[in-house]
């Protein structure tokens, strides 16, 4: 959209003026709701070119299992079963696996309904309105631009453990006089990433072709050492620790470290939602996107099980090194074995690439269907009319993402994504939930809206109580009256209120009890996380509504008053009570 002469930035004595205005078009903007066919028609005709549909399921399927089996499997295994769960690290995996198709099914019906790149920015504007998508989309972009650049240090690293190469001095360079943590230059890192940003640049189609080569080949080193761990391996190992006297059996840990192993490994999953951006590019979403999206969480669920069980064959629970757990036991074990630590450094190389390829893919999606809404220069909206791929966004956020990995030692990634990315699948299984239950302009929503509420504030009360009140009965006995009142009040609000629309295509099974499990398990996870998650969440929150108060609230009110944005309010309320109805006949 080009400014006009009325833009709020058209001068500074203009955007003076519009701050003086925040207040009326916070309360106008903030929490205004797109529709279905505003996402889907007006919304993304901003974009000039569309995007072409060249994707099927098994483009789908491989991007899922590209953007989730990367570096994180290789750590997380080690840590979950050395501190938590011990060999029922396979349990653990099972679990987390459920949890993240729980959450896949709540994407999928959004993407089904809306086969936009927006993911979950689209969704949750739909539903909740701007502020909260653009929260959401903004702490999902800034997650996903860290996240790479350690994922791309990442691929030095390991890309030395192949060649036999030490990173800090053969891969790197440092620079004296840059303080610890900004000093070690890798320029790998960043060949890396604008090789992948010129890739995702020139073609979705060349793209899913690269993904699917990188993702077999990293597939098959999986495989080989699932095949040598069981070869290797012995079956005494899943009961008897080395150390006769530590805690012995399948289960050392309890029930207890089951579940915190599973909040642990759940961050391997992480990647799925990258799938749901692909959506506009698909061919047929309704029978694509929910084989795509849930079949690449059951297979990587499998595969990840028989990872876990394999590494447990090889070594007794505490013998299992917490950093490296795979390389660490061929490494430490005979010397005719030790070659299987570079081939698993091969292994990893590929499965960092699949995954940065993916989250490069989404991240710019993402970019593109925000600037879309006018909340970012619409700009980072443009698709490239010969290549059909959103190329500003994706070159943008390629050469930001370049620039930290150059520097900046982000050390692993695990807990730099994972509060954003849960934050942003609560919000979605919350969404899906109103989008069911809440037709706008003729559903009473605080029923709703309550029910969310409370069982929100019940599994934040269970989370709590799990993680820091002592172990006894009286513990056990709080942990089930929580779970007590939260099956109280989803019966309740099942019985009661009365859904206002029903999916056209494909909807999330056995409504609303699978998103609320999801809300859940997403609490339950967000509270395994450490203090320093939370500052930076807080820190990127904060900074997210200055830049809505400051810059987006008046640029989206702007597009709105000029009638660019979309439709004006009363002929989006009529056209969203008139989709609702339509969807209810159906």
């Amino acid at each position: 959209m080009e400014r006009t002469h009325n833009s709020s930035f058209s001068s500074f004595k203009s955007y003076i003026h519009a701050l003086s205005d925040t207040p009326n078009r916070l309360s106008r903007r903030a929490c205004s709701v797109s529709t279905s066919v505003e996402e889907t028609h007006r919304v993304r005709a901003r974009s000039g070119p569309d995007m072409k549909r060249t994707l099927r399921w098994y483009d789908l399927i491989c991007f899922g299992v590209g953007g989730m089996v990367g570096a994180g499997v290789f750590v997380t295994t080690g840590r979950a079963s050395r501190l938590y769960a011990g060999p029922a690290v396979v349990v653990s995996y099972a679990i987390a696996g459920l949890c993240a198709l729980l959450s896949a099914f709540c994407y999928t019906e959004f993407a089904v309904d809306m086969p936009v790149a927006g993911g979950a920015f689209s969704y949750i504007r739909v539903t909740f309105g701007e502020f909260l998508a653009f929260l959401t989309g903004a702490n999902l972009i800034i997650d996903y631009v860290l996240s790479n650049a350690a994922v791309a240090r990442g691929f030095t690293a390991y890309l030395g453990t192949a060649l036999g190469l030490s990173t800090h001095t053969q891969l790197r360079f440092t620079i004296h006089g840059l303080p610890k943590g900004y000093n070690e230059m890798d320029v790998i890192a960043v060949v890396v990433v604008l090789l992948l940003t010129l890739v995702i640049c020139y073609s979705t189609r060349e793209s899913s072709l690269l993904n699917m080569v990188l993702t077999v080949l990293h597939i098959l080193f999986i495989i080989f050492v699932i095949v040598v761990g069981f070869w290797k391996g012995e079956w005494k190992n899943f009961t008897r620790p080395e150390n006769p006297k530590n805690e012995s059996g399948f289960f050392p840990f309890g029930v207890s470290g089951v579940f915190n192993g599973a909040a642990m490994v759940y961050l391997s999953y992480i990647g799925y939602d990258a799938v749901s951006t692909m959506a506009e590019e698909v061919r047929n979403p309704v029978k694509d996107i929910p084989i795509g999206v849930s079949g690449s969480v059951i297979i990587v669920t499998v595969l990840y099980c028989l990872m876990a069980a394999s590494m447990s064959a090889l070594l007794p629970y505490d013998m299992i090194d917490a950093e490296a757990p795979f390389s660490g036991a061929f490494r430490d074990g005979k010397s005719s074995w030790r070659w299987v630590s570079n081939v698993i450094g091969v292994g990893a190389s590929f499965g960092i690439l699949t995954s940065l390829l993916v989250a490069m893919l989404g991240q710019a999606r993402y970019m593109c269907v925000i600037g879309r809404s006018c909340v970012v220069p619409s700009w980072f909206a443009r698709v490239h009319p010969s290549t059909s791929t959103p190329v500003n966004a994706s070159a943008f956020l390629g050469i930001f993402t370049a620039a930290i990995a150059l520097f900046t030692d982000l050390n692993i990634l695990l807990n730099l994504v994972s509060i954003g990315t849960l934050f942003v699948f609560y919000m979605v299984a919350n969404a899906v939930i109103y989008r069911r239950y809440v037709a706008l302009g003729t559903t009473n929503p605080w029923p709703t809206l309550s029910f969310l509420f409370c069982f929100s504030l019940t599994s934040v009360v269970f989370t709590l109580l799990w993680q820091f009140a002592p172990s006894g009965k009286p513990k056990a006995f709080m942990l089930g009256a929580c779970v007590a009142v939260a099956i109280a009040v989803l019966q309740l609000f099942h019985f009661m209120v009365p859904q206002a629309r029903k999916p056209e295509f494909w909807g999330v099974p056995l409504m609303p009890w699978i998103p609320s499990i999801s809300i859940f398990l997403n609490i339950f996870l967000l509270g395994s996380l450490d203090k320093p998650s939370y500052v930076r969440f807080g820190f990127f929150s904060g900074l997210t509504v200055l830049v809505y108060v400051l810059y987006s609230v008046h640029s989206s009110f702007d597009a709105d008053e000029q009638g660019t944005l979309g439709q004006k309010s009363g002929e989006s309320m009529m056209e969203s009570v008139e989709s609702e109805n339509h969807a209810q006949k159906v």
